[in-house]
């Protein structure tokens, strides 16, 4: 079947799924391939739960018109989704960086609900697959999409754009991530100006971090229009941290107008955040006070710079993903601001390839002089770099350190705990 008679049948039964376990009727089946699985097996399943149709391309599977043979599932959802854009007459704005692109999509979805309606990602789906997905259920009554890009290699951005055509485009920041699939520190900073490259081909609108170097510099020659935010009062939008013990409390400027604003977030590294969100707002004509609004009410998800109280201690739960420039961020600001009894339990960075071993030697170089604080690290790499530094207490596994704190229950402690998704933090909680 070609792309414009899937698109006809799209535009009756325009849910997408992936998952045949969350089959419903007036939706299609898209049969995916992972490592581990191969989505044609589960087709008849999804029809059988109450999809109408199911796209599959193994030929053998096709035994009545529900199912729709196509060369390449994954080909067919990102061409759907490509089709599906160009008749979208919205704003879309492409966030990317290396961190802090999930909760600057959430301030800015909440910013700007405060006067349109909003269609952003759902969570993390911001890949080859996530990014289709998203395009593809941004609902007709939508009057801006935000899309979340992520990428682990060169190149892969700039096929996101080449599918979600963003008008509008922001990078939160560079940094260390993904180093094996990147080659390196100049890999991610190439590959994230991607988005700025798209945007300058096709008269974009950028937003950026004045004072953010590698962002700046890479705009020196942009074609698209530059919009900045920073701390200094050189932008409409600027603002300063007043308080971070632990929750973020900001002067927030936008044009004429000043707010104090007490969030419910953690962390001075989110006031970037904060104000990309307030700058995009103010582009877009959200009320000042309505922008100063909804960055109050805003509440972290997902175990992102969340504040949690226990029986014994106060957390500071940031184990949703890990990489050398964000555990430097939450450690610098868990070290200066949190005042009282300490613990940081730290987990291994994944992805960082043969980088590994000197990063996770850099931050136990970080947690040395804190010789107040309680200092945990868990996983192979913090292991090797850890094992034989005075004061810090090191884990390879995850059940070790979990063995250790039910023998060991901290009290009366604030505790940082932070780490890659794969380290399984989140069993720790229970103990702690």
């Amino acid at each position: 079947m070609n792309i414009d008679e899937l698109y006809q049948i799209y535009a009756r039964y325009p849910k997408v799924i992936t998952d045949s376990r969350k089959a419903w009727t007036h939706s299609i089946f898209f049969a995916l391939k992972g490592e581990l699985f191969d989505g044609n097996d589960f087709a008849a399943q999804a029809l059988a739960s109450g999809c109408n149709y199911a796209v599959v391309d193994r030929p053998e599977l096709v035994t009545d018109n529900r199912y729709i043979l196509v060369d390449n599932v994954l080909t067919a959802l990102q061409e759907l989704a490509r089709m599906h854009r160009k008749k979208l007459d919205i704003p879309v704005i492409a966030i990317t960086g290396t961190n802090g692109k999930t909760t600057t999509k959430e301030l800015i979805k909440g910013v700007l609900g405060e006067k349109y309606a909003v269609y952003a990602t759902s969570g993390n789906l911001n890949n080859h697959i996530g990014v289709p997905l998203t395009i593809l259920a941004v609902p007709p009554r939508a009057q801006i999409a935000i899309i979340e890009m992520g990428a682990n290699h060169t190149g892969e951005i700039r096929e996101l754009c080449d599918i979600a055509r963003p008008t509008c485009g922001l990078i939160t920041n560079i940094g260390k991530a993904h180093l094996d699939g990147f080659g390196g520190s100049d890999g991610v900073r190439r590959a994230k100006k991607e988005l700025y490259d798209y945007l300058n081909e096709h008269g974009g609108m950028i937003f950026y971090h004045e004072e953010n170097p590698a962002l700046a510099g890479m705009l020196e020659d942009a074609k698209a229009e530059t919009i900045g935010y920073g701390r200094e009062g050189k932008s409409e939008c600027w603002g300063k941290t007043l308080s971070a013990s632990p929750y973020l409390q900001v002067e927030l400027h936008i044009d004429e107008e000043s707010f104090r604003i007490s969030t419910r977030m953690a962390g001075v590294y989110n006031l970037e955040n904060l104000l990309a969100a307030a700058c995009v707002g103010d582009q877009f004509t959200v009320p000042a006070s309505s922008i100063a609004d909804a960055l109050s009410v805003y509440t972290p998800q997902n175990s992102r710079s969340q504040v949690f109280r226990t029986a014994r201690n106060q957390l500071l739960l940031d184990y949703y993903n890990a990489n050398p420039t964000s555990m430097s961020e939450s450690l610098r600001n868990f070290f200066e601001h949190i005042q009282g009894p300490k613990m940081v339990i730290l987990g291994d960075m994944f992805e960082l390839g043969d980088e590994a071993p000197q990063e996770h030697a850099a931050i136990v170089d970080l947690l040395l002089p804190q010789n107040g604080v309680t200092r945990v690290v868990v996983g192979k790499h913090f292991y090797e770099a850890a094992k034989n530094a005075p004061g810090i207490i090191a884990f390879g596994e995850t059940g070790e350190l979990k063995s250790w704190l039910i023998s060991n229950p901290p009290s009366g402690m604030f505790i940082l705990v932070k780490g890659s998704r794969g380290m399984k933090l989140e069993q720790l909680t229970e103990f702690l």
